[in-house]
């Protein structure tokens, strides 16, 4: 009895999983919430008077009161259930804000813990695993907490929904203005965090805001800077570029670095370096990103400090601008539109000239694109008119060189056509 033949599996099924259904859940995951309290029996909290309409006297043990009521937490999951009270407490909240900012004194040693219990019940939750297999942050929407309108007071940094990390950008910022010894605390943390982003987990969510606070912080730093700050620049900021992620938060991790060599030039050398040793191998993206961000660090350089690096710089941008792909030859070339860069570049010329000329040289006679073939000729002119002595050595010198090679090539064709007839004649192979 013959057995019917199998179908393969089909390319729109993902582990048993049609991609239809992927996307669905990827759709149902759009909303979620991080507060899991099911609720047996719908929540009544018992109306208040507003803190305004009663005596002064009597607005201290209010205000105890309405923070008590806003312990309590709702299913927001649930978008049915409660809702009036669920509003109650939106307005009470609002309430308690207006009134701690217009009231003086309010805030008393009996009021503390009761606000420190409060905000506590709302926001320090543990946030649901994210499953990293599903999610893409670069193409997938984020996950929005469905409790968010009760949860403006303080944020944590890993939630999906950007609108928390935002808030939190803007507390954590004002904490660190105005609490000096609570400064080295948070930066140790945020190093702590970046660490295990880059040699963990490759996943946490608020790195582009915690850059962005790091930003305005590395401004303010006094000089000279410290051995702290000048560690978390090599052991921290350089490797994050290692990541997978980069793009999500290139932008604020490149001016955290201008930030630095703006405030130490002396810095130049160890980044320029340790961007070498990090550079894209395989990924076309990312060696854009690095030479959008070595322009940035170009326009800031001191001409004594570009003198340390130009050779393993140039001898990267050579290997760039040879890319078969395209944008990234064009991205390097675009240098020689940057006037203070072509100024650097002529002031030692005799350098980088040497350094690029094979290069720059064999694309203007080889590459496919049209468009980086006059790119190339542009640059060839350009170094042309800053040293044509060198240039035409160099061009003689290639040349020659290209003869040679083809001399040799030829010799060895010679030889192994000579060899194989020998062979061919003692029978050693077929004829």
């Amino acid at each position: 009895m013959s057995s019917a033949p199998t179908t393969p599996p089909s390319v729109d099924k993902v582990d048993g999983f049609s991609r239809k259904s992927v996307r669905k859940a990827r759709q149902k995951r759009s909303q979620s919430s991080s507060q899991f309290r099911s609720q047996g029996k719908p929540i009544e909290l018992t109306p208040l008077p507003f803190l305004k309409d009663v005596p002064s006297s009597e607005q201290p043990e209010l205000f105890l009161k309405k923070l008590q009521q806003c312990c309590v937490i709702f299913d927001f999951m649930d978008t049915l259930s409660d809702l009036k009270m669920k509003e109650y407490k939106r307005s009470t909240l609002n309430e308690l804000v207006d009134y701690i900012t217009i009231s003086r004194g309010c805030l008393t040693e009996q009021t503390y813990p009761e606000v420190v219990r409060m905000v506590s019940c709302n926001i320090f939750r543990t946030l649901p695993p994210s499953d990293s297999n599903e999610f893409d942050p670069e193409e997938d929407e984020p996950t929005l907490e469905a409790s968010w309108p009760h949860l403006q007071l303080l944020e944590l940094f890993d939630s999906e929904d950007p609108r928390e990390r935002d808030y939190l950008k803007t507390v954590l910022h004002r904490i660190y203005g105005k609490f000096l010894g609570l400064r080295a605390f948070i930066r140790k943390q945020i190093n702590n965090i970046f660490l295990r982003f880059v040699y963990e987990t490759e996943h946490f969510n608020g790195v582009a805001e915690l850059l962005e606070i790091l930003g305005s912080i590395i401004n303010g730093f006094a000089l000279p800077l410290k051995a702290e700050h000048k560690q978390f620049l090599v052991k921290v900021l350089i490797p994050l570029h290692t990541v997978r992620s980069l793009s999500l938060f290139h932008a604020q991790l490149a001016y955290c670095i201008v930030q630095f060599l703006e405030k130490d030039p002396s810095l130049t050398e160890p980044v320029i370096r340790g961007l070498m040793k990090f550079w894209p191998k395989t990924c076309s993206q990312k060696e854009v990103m690095f030479l959008g961000e070595l322009e940035e660090i170009l326009d800031v350089i001191e001409p004594s400090q570009f003198v340390k690096i130009q050779e393993p710089l140039f001898k990267q941008i050579a290997k760039c601008v040879s890319s078969p792909h395209f944008q990234v030859a064009e991205r390097a070339l675009y240098y020689w539109n940057n006037e203070y860069i072509m100024s650097l570049i002529e002031e030692n010329s005799n350098v980088i000239l040497p350094i690029m000329f094979s290069s720059l040289y064999r694309i203007s006679k080889e590459h496919w694109n049209p468009a980086i073939v006059a790119l190339v000729y542009n640059v060839l002119k350009a170094f042309m008119e800053m040293n044509s002595t060198m240039f035409d050595e160099l061009t003689a010198t290639y040349k020659e060189k290209k003869k040679e090679k083809e001399r040799e090539e030829l010799w060895k064709k010679l030889e192994d056509l000579e060899l194989k007839r020998g062979l061919r004649r003692d029978g050693i192979i077929p004829t």
